[in-house]
């Protein structure tokens, strides 16, 4: 039995729900947010709650019931409160600014990085080297935090480069004289 897949999700007051074919639709305040439904399993939404079923009980519909649900209620959080990771930037120099669209971020190479920000992600600088992105969809937030992230990567002597908040570098022990 999936853990996951047999927990119930309760919709949130100003969240609409449906199910159309092989989508989940969701529709909040944040904005809209399509779920894929796997053919293994039923989706049944009765009052506010929503329960997730499998088919049968063999071990690949197992697998794609937990999955679904966690589709389905990342979908349905997302559109009411949303998704947020926060992100720093460690070095002498090194900083970022925001302008229209764009993410500009010094990093200590020869040039600086120019990132398009799209439409459904919204960032918030705190200062220079603080900066927090959000977005409905925790797919497209993890997606672009990581690429983000890419761009000056912590290396592990001084821990310079690009983090999340709450993300442990390992450092290592330089040359001994």
């Amino acid at each position: 039995m999936s853990r996951v897949g047999q927990a119930i999700i309760n919709i949130p007051n100003g969240v609409e729900v449906k199910k159309e074919n092989n989508q989940f639709i969701v529709k909040g305040s944040k904005g809209e947010l399509i779920a894929p439904v796997s053919n293994s399993v039923d989706v049944i939404i009765n009052d506010n709650i929503i329960r997730i079923e499998p088919k049968d009980k063999n071990s690949p519909n197992k697998a794609m019931w937990g999955t679904t649900r966690a589709l389905i209620n990342n979908a349905v959080h997302g559109v009411s409160v949303g998704f947020e990771k926060e992100m720093e930037i460690v070095g002498v120099g090194y900083r970022g600014a925001l302008q229209g669209k764009k993410l500009t971020l010094n990093l200590g190479l020869s040039h600086s990085v120019e990132i398009e920000v799209p439409n459904d992600i919204t960032i918030k600088m705190d200062g220079n080297t603080k900066f927090t992105i959000s977005s409905a969809s925790k797919q497209k937030l993890g997606e672009f935090a990581a690429m983000v992230r890419s761009k000056r990567p912590p290396e592990p002597f001084k821990g310079k480069g690009i983090r999340y908040s709450n993300e442990y570098i390992l450092r290592k022990e330089g040359k001994k004289k």
